[in-house]
């Protein structure tokens, strides 16, 4: 309000029966190349840490970091997006983002890294919960599975191909070049992000914040059953490269596309069946699917089982996080939406910081085979917990 580069739309035009209207397709764009940049950084950075003197315990230890500190901003950014309005939080999240990514090209010292990561989770945790929301909004309330499901498909694109760019580069070109790279790809977020049209801060709103306010109750049960999921992407994100490595099995490059691939193919129907059917149809076949993904990670005798369990992850993740995140705002108020998507947000970056500081460990004194069991049995908690909430809201009202 009163910043030239944040517009805010009246009212009435952010509700739409269309989910491609421009501003949709402006919010899928900046979190396409925020993503983009992130996802590059994601598989370089443990080696990054290897080639600063770091070992399995201090790689695990840098890439939690980063969503611990994410996981404790949310619930301001969530507070901040009714207050203070999306367009703010969404922007000075990006800088802060740009910021410390370009900074990582500068980093002579594990302990610079280290407090660098902290403020890139500050930048990433303001920006992807003023992206989700923002998206929400945009979202017709009857269509939400599915336009999460595309949302969240600009961010998959970017993982299709981020990861193998970032390998791929880093072979050619130096790691502080590619983090600039990754500075720029920011830049050209910012500058998407200021031609949308947010939706304006309600000033009945902005009073009803209470001290004590850090989470959403009714995004509660999704957000507890994407904890146990995500910690398996911290076993991925983290040790996956050094475990094929160390496997003398190649193609790590075609685990990230492939899986990406799969997540995109998930968009074509997971969120249309969320919307019909509800979390039931897909939440069971999906979790199912990761936890085979986990277990032939555990074994891992060659290529092509690697690029199976990429394949089974990415049907699995891809069908339940867009109905997760739907299910998370569904019974949320209007001007609750924001810390709905915090709350969801925090337990996604609380499993995988969890996953990749516990898997540090694990893959320290136990190898790395054994991460994916433990995994596995996350999983397996999640599954349990669903079939938990279900028996409770029977008694209730229906799911």
């Amino acid at each position: 309000m009163g910043n030239p580069l944040i517009k805010e739309a009246p009212r009435q035009s952010v509700s739409s029966d269309k989910i491609w209207t421009r501003d949709f397709i402006l919010i899928c764009l900046s979190n396409f190349f925020v993503f983009l940049g992130f996802q590059m950084t994601l598989p370089t950075l443990p080696l990054f840490v290897e080639k600063l003197g770091g070992n399995d315990q201090l790689i695990g230890i840098v890439v939690g970091i980063f969503t611990f500190s994410a996981l404790l901003i949310r619930p301001s950014a969530g507070h901040a997006l009714e207050t203070k309005g999306r367009g703010f939080v969404f922007l000075t999240g990006l800088g802060i983002f740009v910021f410390s990514v370009g900074s990582f090209g500068f980093v002579k010292s594990l302990l610079f890294l280290f407090i660098m990561r902290i403020i890139q989770g500050l930048g990433w945790g303001f920006s992807t919960t003023a992206s989700g929301t923002i998206a929400t909004d945009l979202i017709p309330a009857n269509k939400r599975g599915e336009g999460m499901g595309f949302y969240g498909l600009s961010g998959n694109i970017a993982l299709a191909f981020g990861p193998s760019l970032g390998l791929a580069l880093v072979g050619v070109i130096s790691y502080t070049q590619l983090f600039l790279i990754c500075a720029a790809l920011g830049i050209l977020a910012i500058l998407l992000s200021s031609k949308i049209r947010y939706k304006q801060v309600e000033a009945k709103a902005a009073p009803q914040v209470k001290k004590w306010d850090f989470y959403e109750k009714s995004a509660l049960p999704p957000s507890l059953l994407l904890f146990f999921i995500t910690v398996t992407f911290g076993g991925i994100a983290s040790f996956l490269p050094l475990y094929s490595t160390q496997k003398g099995i190649e193609g790590i490059q075609w685990y990230f596309l492939l899986y990406a691939a799969a997540l995109m193919l998930t968009r074509t129907f997971a969120g249309k069946l969320y919307d019909e059917r509800g979390h039931k149809a897909v939440f069971i076949p999906g979790t199912l699917l990761i936890l085979i993904s986990m277990l032939l990670l555990s074994w891992l005798p060659n290529s092509m089982i690697l690029y199976t369990a990429a394949v089974l992850y990415g049907l699995g993740f891809g069908t339940v996080q867009p109905a997760l995140q739907a299910w998370s705002v569904k019974e949320s108020l209007p001007n609750r939406r924001g810390m709905a998507n915090a709350t969801f947000f925090s337990f996604f970056d609380l499993g995988v910081g969890i996953g990749a500081i516990v898997f540090g460990q694990i893959g320290h004194w136990l190898g790395y085979s054994s991460i994916y069991i433990v995994a596995a049995i996350s999983v397996l908690c999640s599954i349990l917990l669903y079939l938990y909430i279900l028996m409770k809201s029977s008694v209730g009202k229906p799911a």
